[in-house]
């Protein structure tokens, strides 16, 4: 099953990475440069995941998963939250279903994507 997945990082590098690694996978990405970039996609696209990074420019990661949990429908979105600091937030108190430390281990991504989007597919 192919699910639709926005990926938000202002590194255009880690975000096109990201994107051809999940399309290989069969799923269909859509890459943003900051967080106002992938609100707009968010009604466009109606993803499963938003995997975003955490220091975004502007409005980081945590406000944006803030304001994706309040829109309608946000709370079946699965977010995924991507870090290159080793301490952050425990997802548990954040708005994030799941925290991941950069550089991602692909296998962990995997097994997380091929867990938890099932229980959001099916929308």
């Amino acid at each position: 099953m192919s699910y639709r997945v926005i990926i938000v990082d202002d590194h255009a590098e880690s975000a096109e990475g990201l994107s051809a690694l999940l399309a290989t996978w069969g799923h269909e990405p859509h890459a943003a440069g900051d967080a106002e970039e992938a609100l707009e996609l968010l009604e466009a696209v109606d993803p499963h995941v938003v995997i975003s990074d955490i220091g975004l420019p502007g409005m980081d990661g945590y406000e944006l998963a803030r304001r994706i949990r309040s829109m309608p429908g946000g709370d079946d979105v699965v977010l995924v939250a991507l870090t290159g600091f080793s301490r952050f937030e425990d997802a548990g108190d954040s708005d994030f279903d799941h925290m991941l430390v950069k550089p991602v281990d692909v296998d962990v991504l995997a097994r997380l994507l091929d867990g938890e989007t099932r229980r959001s597919a099916s929308l």
